[in-house]
């Protein structure tokens, strides 16, 4: 089962170059796919009639029982004929109806048949999780398919109504089986069924939300607007996906689950109310359109509410009846779309009302509609007639409800008829002051797949004695009656041949008053499901645009404030209904008062950041609340988490001010008593909600402490870094993941202030103006340095670059500080790096500290004297650091495992013993990737702003030297 899946995705991908060298004959090749499924299925008729199943499965999430499990069964095996049979033939089909090079064919047969191939892969599924991978890949090729003509406006919105219900209706289901599988214990299908869970409110929601991804899918009402507008689809698409296949998943789905939950509320109403209701308005409705492609679509809604109320119903001739109708309805309505493809291609036009005469000039076309429209109608002796009987039969002996239910669809099959007589008078008949439309004759390749499919109809009528075991092996899982249902062609006079005739009566009454039905159709018509639709869409970016409109809004407080009302109110709702306190032991004060002494410290620094006006001062403020958390590290014995806080602490407090410093140096926003009356609520109940979480968090461990074995395990490789260890050896895999996710995210918000490029180098800068702005930001032919700006003798520097700087904005103390602890910083960011096996480090807290390094060499002499310091790019550090950091990881491939750590022992002259090992190169990796990060934040923040800065002032000054 598995290899017949996977060969419609292989073959798929060959479609477009198959399609480049042999053209529509190309679909004779992909045809082999579903037709190799069609003759494996076939040959497991026997198995599978005498009450087996084929089976295969293997693990997939061992943690949630879920497997990659596929399963043949009577149901199943109905659905591959659906799926293969008659999707061999449509692609058949497309080989005579596309003519050569037709745009993009090869992307659309490919797409076609991994359609094929994923409902294949549906209908096999014995799995919750792989019926929604299926689930959603059908989705998504549908709307591919829907959207074949995407330069047309209407084919580009029918895709994405279509994808945007179906989507929406699939969602709902993988909630739904998510609820269910942990509900069961287990996500296998087959087993779900054997043994139910007990019926309770979760179960019931549970069945409800897949209902809703199963009624959007068979385009149920209020969910059916999607299936007519996708019309727009080529006829083959309409015939394959709207006629036998993808609408034909959700009635599947409502099949496969009947037998073990149609007893479960709302399982019955929900589906026989929607059901009733879907097969009336979408018969009502394909009474009064013109074009022969709306008239089938609606009438395909109206038989998969049919459907729907036949297999959601949850007896045993009810499920007798609804599988074979399942069968039936392939069989009349794929034909029927296909023979209107033909119409359309051999006359140029749908619309019945300009037909006329074709069924002269296609006499064997036209033969093929009547056999198919025979059966649709349920005459004997077709198929539908037979499926029809056992609908009328089962409703007819159930409950006061199902007989109901029966009188509605007795209305609803006489509306069958007569929009199935005004198809065929509509695409054949010669109609009286219309001319004989021009028509060019068929080839018998064309015809051949629909008149393949009409003529199964036709014989599995007389035929039903061999297809029957199939169907009753299926509706073997209900509970046998006293008195079962057995398909026969016929069963004598009786009631239900009675309501058939007055099914076909009133049909033939409707179709005789069409004008005067349609007109009164058009005047009692509900609104447009698409016109609905569509003001809901509009409604929802409406709301879209006032909520974005009212959180999106500039501010950063407003942001701030958004983000933490959403985490408060989350907490608030796990806290008050989880109630994580009752049972738990009583949280601890604290360990140490030390604990206690730092934590108010920390406050204090916090509660002085709402007092203080000026921006530097809360810049400051906020960095000691850092720090005041790296020494509640230090109290708690975590001297790496403290120096790692330490050192993010100290780069985010320069970073901030770097930013400050190009605002203005007070607080300058007033604010309103009430708007200050809310943000200190918001902001209090957050600190408090958190904080006690956090609390409550911390008491409620039950399980044993994961650190001693931890550090047994680092100790057995003769390590003493139990956190360092963790981050490059035991857990490398991710925190290469997440160096990964720093580059990209340091590269992405600096790539979006400024386009760096490499600042020219310090040696011979031009000499500084007032204000920081030098000479030779200004060397340009149009502008001259006025010469009392002019220095003669540069002072002297004890930094590379310190010249560069005007007077008032050096610091000697500070250039001599900088000079003194520059390489000293270094070099212990290098000390941090190399001893973290066995002393709190790392190479990101290394990253850090030589980031530090480069910040006070900045901040000391300005960006030129960052470029000496740091003369290579920033991306430099960046793409060697992840370069280093995977080649690491990839050469424990050599040993067949990614991330396997060595080490190497060994001596050196004056040094002794030395080893060396993956976990320190792939520190060392993310030591330079942490240095380029902090580089490209600080020439991007710093660098570039102080070169716009230089900019703008020396084009001042030339302004004014001029004058």
């Amino acid at each position: 089962m598995t290899v017949l899946v996977l060969a419609h995705f292989v073959v798929a991908l060959c479609a477009a170059p198959l399609v480049r060298r042999a053209g529509p004959r190309a679909f004779v090749v992909l045809a082999l796919p579903p037709a190799a499924a069609l003759v494996w299925a076939l040959c497991q008729w026997g198995t599978v009639t005498g009450g087996g199943a084929s089976s295969e499965a293997w693990t997939w999430i061992e943690a949630y029982d879920v497997d990659a499990a596929f399963r043949l069964d009577a149901l199943a095996l109905v659905m591959v004929l659906l799926a293969a049979g008659i999707g061999a033939l449509v692609l058949l089909y497309c080989g005579s109806y596309f003519a050569p090079g037709t745009r993009q064919l090869g992307a659309f047969g490919g797409n076609l048949l991994a359609f094929a191939g994923a409902m294949l892969g549906l209908v096999l599924a014995d799995d919750l999780m792989i019926l929604y991978l299926f689930w959603e890949l059908t989705t998504v090729l549908s709307f591919l398919l829907i959207g074949y003509d995407s330069e047309k406006r209407g084919s580009r919105r029918s895709a994405l109504q279509a994808l945007t219900v179906t989507m929406v209706g699939g969602l709902a289901m993988f909630v739904g089986f998510l609820m269910l599988g942990h509900a069961a214990g287990t996500y296998r299908i087959s087993r779900i069924l054997e043994s139910p869970p007990a019926a309770d409110a979760t179960l019931s929601a549970a069945l409800v939300l897949i209902l809703v991804g199963a009624l959007a899918k068979s385009a149920v009402w209020p969910l059916s607007m999607w299936l007519p507008n996708a019309m727009a689809a080529p006829t083959p698409v309409s015939a394959y996906l709207h006629a036998a296949a993808m609408v034909k998943a959700g009635v599947y789905l409502v099949a496969r689950l009947a037998p073990a939950f149609a007893d479960v509320a709302p399982w019955r109403p929900v589906l026989l109310i929607l059901g009733t209701a879907t097969m009336l308005l979408g018969g009502w409705r394909a009474l009064r359109l013109n074009d022969l492609k709306l008239v089938l679509a609606y009438g395909t809604v109206s038989q998969l509410g049919f459907l729907i109320v036949l297999a959601g119903d949850g007896t045993y001739n009810t499920g007798l009846a609804a599988v074979t109708m399942i069968l039936g309805h392939a069989l009349f309505k794929a034909p029927l779309f296909l023979v209107t493809g033909i119409v359309d291609h051999a006359a140029g036009t749908r619309d019945l009302r300009r037909l006329s005469g074709v069924g002269r000039t296609l006499p064997w076309v036209a033969a093929v509609a009547v056999i198919a429209g025979a059966s649709m109608v349920a005459l004997v002796p077709l198929l539908g007639f037979v499926a029809k009987e056992a609908a009328f039969e089962a409703l007819w002996h159930g409950t006061v409800a199902e007989r109901w239910v029966l009188a509605l669809i007795v209305v609803g099959s006489a509306l069958t008829t007569a929009y199935t007589l005004r198809f065929l008078w509509g695409a054949f008949a010669r109609k009286p002051g219309v001319a004989d439309s021009a028509v060019h004759r068929v080839g018998p390749l064309f015809l051949a797949p629909p008149a393949l499919l009409a003529l199964a109809s036709l014989l599995l009528g007389p035929g039903i004695g061999w297809a029957a075991p199939l169907f009753e092996a299926y509706a073997a899982q209900y509970t046998l009656p006293a008195h079962p249902y057995h398909l026969a062609l016929w069963h004598g006079l009786g009631p239900t041949l009675g309501l058939s005739a007055l099914a076909w009566a009133g049909g033939a009454i409707l179709f005789a008053g069409r004008d005067t039905v349609a007109r009164l159709g058009r005047r009692v018509a509900w609104p447009k499901a698409d016109e609905a639709f569509g003001r809901t869409v509009l409604g929802v970016e409406r709301m879209a645009l006032q909520v974005t409109g009212a959180v999106q809004k500039g501010s950063l407080p407003a942001y701030v404030a958004t983000v933490l009302g959403v985490m408060l109110a989350g907490l608030l709702a796990v806290l008050l209904t989880d109630r994580p306190w009752h049972g738990a032991p009583a949280p601890r004060a604290w360990d140490t008062p030390w604990q206690a002494a730092v934590a108010a410290l920390t406050c204090a620094c916090a509660l002085m950041c709402l007092v203080v006006q000026r921006r530097m001062k809360a810049a400051v403020l906020a960095g000691l609340t850092g720090y005041g958390t790296a020494l509640l590290y230090v109290v708690q014995g975590a001297p790496d988490l403290a120096l790692t806080q330490f050192g993010v602490e100290t780069v985010s407090t320069v970073v901030l001010v770097l930013v400050l410093r190009r605002l203005p140096v007070h607080f300058g926003e007033t604010l309103r008593s009430w708007r200050r009356v809310a943000s200190l609520l918001i902001a209090l109940a957050s600190s408090l909600v958190v904080a006690c979480a956090v609390w409550i968090a911390a008491a409620a461990r039950t399980a044993d402490a994961a650190g001693a074995a931890m550090t047994e395990e680092t100790a057995h490789h003769g390590l003493k870094d139990v956190v360092a260890t963790i981050l490059v050896d035991f857990r490398a895999w991710d925190t290469m993941g997440e160096s990964a996710v720093l580059a990209v995210a340091v590269l992405g918000v600096t790539s979006l202030l400024y386009v760096h490029r490499r600042q020219g180098p310090a040696p011979g800068t031009p000499p500084a103006l007032p204000g920081g702005v030098t000479a030779w930001s200004l060397a340009t032919p149009a502008i001259e340095v006025p010469p009392k700006y002019r220095q003669t003798a540069p002072e002297r520097s004890w930094l590379t670059a310190g010249d560069t700087l005007a007077p008032e904005h050096r610091s000697v103390v500070f250039e001599v500080i900088a000079r003194l602890v520059f390489h000293p910083i270094l070099m212990l960011s290098v000390y941090l790096l190399l001893c973290a096996e066995n002393l709190p480090g790392g190479g990101f807290v290394g990253g850090l500290v030589a980031g530090v390094a480069l910040m006070i060499r900045y901040l000391a002499g300005g960006r030129h004297e960052l470029d000496a310091a740091a003369p290579l790019h920033p991306g430099f550090f960046t793409g060697l650091g992840l370069a280093l950091s995977t080649g690491i990881a990839l050469i424990g491939l050599v040993d067949g495992t990614v991330l396997h750590a060595w080490t190497w022992h060994g001596r050196l002259p004056l040094i002794g013993d030395w080893h060396m090992g993956t976990a320190v190169l792939f520190d060392l990796g993310v030591y330079l990737l942490v240095l380029g990060g902090v580089l490209d934040i600080v020439r991007a923040l710093g660098s570039k702003i102080d070169q716009q800065t230089e900019r703008r002032a020396g084009l001042a000054l030339a302004r004014e030297g001029q004058r």
